[in-house]
This record gives structure tokens, C-alpha cells and sequence, in this order.
């Protein structure tokens, strides 16, 4: 384990992915025990149409129903809840891959051994991405196992679409953050940044379609390809995975560029 940084970067990590496991399991367990209570409430649905159109956009699914498990964990979960978790975690791994490393003054006790700095960049980012989908497939599975005690039946192909790119938008900000921690060696740049513009990216997509100057901007969003095609509904959409994986791959490859080019602080 000690001659592969991706194997040594997860154990480490152990202890905090089983805690954000334990969360999330949790957090879909709440989710399906309110269900029961809240599906038969047809004054539900018509809260959600009387909410300006801008609300509606921002933290509600354009077409869900409140009253059908789909639509129900859409807005409760897959519209601003859920991606706000994975995000949170991706990031967190990307800004501690290489920043923080550099800024517990560990980094130069890695890069004393026999690895190169692209492989320490790479490796880092295949941990990240490992821990990013373990915690979506978490996160799926308790929403089918979980779900089926609350009588929440959610289909599990369309589930593991969603949790797709779900993993996909928080891998597309947690390299961000890897990119930015790589080229600066500051974690809390690396975390403000990716925060802001992931806050940037969820505000264009969801007032891309009201505001006519954003319209342009909108398909640029992570959160567009994450959740303009329904994957819930409508399982997974390959060329949004196309364009979250090349964006993933070209900033892990300026993290590659940017770490190489700049001096180490002990």
C-alpha cells in the first residue's frame, strides 16, 4: 500500500468516507420516512406551483410531482441537497490532495520517494475519484434498499443513472479544486474557488432559462449536464458523461501542468 499513493491516499481517508457514508445513509433514511406522510398531500404540489418561476428553478424539478417517488426525491434530494453533499466531498478531497498535503508540511516527505510529481497528481485524483463514486453508490443503494421500507420504489437503473452524474458534477468541482490547490498550494483558495463558481454554475443553470442574457451561458453549467436530461427519469444521457469526463480529464491536467511548474514549500 505504502508504493501506491491512490491505495495510501484511501486509507487514510477511511475513517472520514465511512462518516459521510453513515451521513448520507442517514439523510435518505429521514428522506423516506417523511414520504409516507407527505404523498397523499395534495397541498404539497400546489405549494410548489404557487413559488415565484425563479424559486421553482432554482430548488425545485421543472415537471415533478411530490406525489410520486421519482418526483418526490427530485426535489427533495437530487435538486439542490444531494449535489450540494457530493460537491462538498469532492472538493474537500481535491483541495487536500496536493495543497493540503503541502500545507501540513507532508508533501516534501512524499515527493522524496520514488514517484514522480504527475503521478502524485494523478494518483491523488484516482483516490478522489474513487471516493467520489463509492459515495454515490452509497448513496444509491440506500435510496433503493431504504426506499422499499417506506414503500418509496424508486426504479434501480434510473437510480444509478442518477448517481452517475451525480458522482460526475462533484468530480467536475472536487478537480477544479485539484487544479487550483496543485498550481497555488493553498487549500482555502482551492476550496473558495471551486465553491464560488460551482455557486456561479448552479445560479446560470437555474436562471439560464428565465433570464435571457444567462440563456447562452447555461448549457456551459456542470448542473445542466448533471440534470437538464432527467436522469431519473430518463436514465443516463452519454453525451453529458462525455462532456463531465473531459472536463474532469483536462483540469486534472492542468493540476498535472500546474504542479510541475512551480517550487514546493517545505
Amino acid at each position: 500500500m505504502l508504493h501506491s499513493v491512490a491505495l495510501k491516499t484511501l486509507h487514510d481517508q477511511r475513517r472520514s468516507l465511512v462518516g459521510w457514508v453513515v451521513a448520507v445513509v442517514l439523510l435518505v433514511l429521514m428522506y423516506a420516512a417523511i414520504w409516507p406522510s407527505i404523498r397523499d398531500q395534495p397541498s404539497m404540489s400546489d405549494f410548489l406551483d404557487q413559488m415565484p418561476e425563479a424559486f421553482r428553478s432554482l430548488f425545485a424539478t421543472a415537471g415533478a410531482d411530490m406525489s410520486t417517488p421519482v418526483g418526490y426525491i427530485q426535489i427533495e434530494l437530487m435538486s439542490f441537497m444531494g449535489p450540494t453533499l457530493l460537491i462538498l466531498y469532492a472538493v474537500g478531497q481535491g483541495s487536500s490532495a496536493v495543497a493540503g498535503e503541502e500545507d501540513r508540511h507532508t508533501l516534501d516527505l512524499l515527493l522524496g520517494s520514488p514517484v514522480s510529481r504527475a503521478r502524485v497528481v494523478l494518483e491523488k485524483a484516482g483516490a478522489m475519484v474513487l471516493g467520489t463514486l463509492g459515495l454515490a453508490v452509497a448513496t444509491g443503494a440506500a435510496l433503493v434498499l431504504v426506499g422499499r421500507l417506506f414503500d418509496l420504489s424508486l426504479p434501480a437503473g434510473r437510480t444509478a443513472a442518477a448517481m452517475l452524474h451525480l458522482a460526475l458534477l462533484g468530480l467536475v468541482f472536487g478537480a477544479l479544486a485539484l487544479a487550483v490547490g496543485a498550481a497555488t498550494g493553498s487549500p482555502g483558495r482551492s476550496r473558495g474557488v471551486a465553491a464560488a463558481v460551482a455557486v456561479l454554475a448552479y445560479l446560470v443553470n437555474g436562471l439560464g432559462g428565465l433570464v435571457d442574457w444567462l440563456r447562452p451561458f447555461q448549457r456551459l453549467s456542470p448542473f445542466y449536464q448533471y440534470a437538464a436530461h432527467d436522469p431519473l427519469r430518463a436514465g443516463v444521457s452519454w453525451p453529458a458523461v462525455v462532456v463531465a469526463v473531459l472536463t474532469v480529464a483536462v483540469l486534472v491536467a492542468a493540476a498535472v501542468w500546474g504542479f510541475g511548474r512551480r517550487d514546493v514549500r517545505g
